[in-house]
């Protein structure tokens, strides 16, 4: 099984950018899609970007498209998440986990999920 840690989180100002990782440890990510969700206080996790690791194919929400990106260090085992022009609203705790099911949104398709991340946009 997979375990996932989550870092890179901070405070940063509106229009700002932050890169977040996902390291694995136990085996590789291969032959997992790779998810990056979030959830601020008070609300439900919402979906951010996957990455399906054998192909590298990327897919976002709507809300962060064009802003965010997710990649992979094959090498290192770790995903990544470039997060640009940051607003208020992308505050929350960023979580990666892991799917076998390629192109899902749903957090329920995702397992092993990490301590999760803090980011704080002000504005």
């Amino acid at each position: 099984q997979v375990h996932v840690v989550e870092s890179g989180g901070g405070l940063v100002q509106a229009g700002g950018s932050l890169r977040l990782s996902c390291a694995a440890s136990g085996r590789t990510f291969s032959g997992y899609t790779i998810g990056w969700f979030r959830q601020a206080p008070g609300k439900k996790r919402e979906f951010v970007g996957a990455i399906t690791w054998g192909s590298g194919l990327t897919y976002y929400a709507d809300v962060v498209k064009g802003r965010f990106t997710v990649s992979g260090d094959y090498a290192k085992n770790t995903l990544y998440l470039q997060m640009n022009s940051l607003r208020p609203e992308d505050t929350a705790t960023y979580f990666c986990a892991t799917s076998r099911s390629a192109y899902s949104r749903y957090d329920g398709d995702f397992g092993s999920w990490g301590q999760g991340t803090q980011v704080t946009v002000s504005s």
